[in-house]
């Protein structure tokens, strides 16, 4: 599965003005919220949740908050840009900037894995993460996504 398969569109925030973690979380759910039709506060709980397990934010400026929704039809992604960094409790304890957001039904594991598997080997290319820092568009996004997805 290639992440574009799951990236909509409308997920896609190139400009987050959040200060904190609660805030990008609440910014980044909003568009997945109107898609699933999933209240925000039900997705924003979920992930609160899940960060209470421990930080979603990895080191290099990249945070991958992800939850498990028992009501969702199919798997659901969205990305984030803040481009004056955030605390969200990262690894290095370094701001973050770059956020890939995953939903998955609750009982797809596997799929919930692979796929956090994907986006994480993705990131570990700093050029990737540099191309992605730079974006100023939707359309920039899908495009730098595209180039590397079609390599894995």
């Amino acid at each position: 599965m290639k992440i574009l398969d799951v990236l909509h569109e409308e997920t896609i925030l190139v400009d987050l003005q959040s200060k904190d973690k609660k805030g990008i979380l609440e910014e980044l759910v909003e568009p997945v919220s109107g898609i699933t039709g999933i209240s925000h506060e039900e997705l924003v709980k979920v992930l609160i949740e899940r960060e209470r397990l421990g930080s979603t934010g990895i080191d290099g400026g990249i945070g991958i908050p992800h939850g498990k929704i028992k009501n969702l039809e199919s798997l659901i992604m969205g990305f984030g840009l803040s481009r004056r960094g955030v605390d969200f409790d990262s690894i290095d304890r370094q701001p973050t900037y770059i956020f890939f957001l995953l939903f998955t039904p609750e009982n797809s594991t596997g799929l919930h894995l692979k796929l956090l598997a994907r986006i994480s080997r993705l990131l570990k290319k700093d050029e990737f993460r540099k191309k992605l820092f730079n974006v100023s568009s939707t359309e920039e996004v899908i495009t730098v996504i595209k180039e590397e997805d079609e390599e894995f």
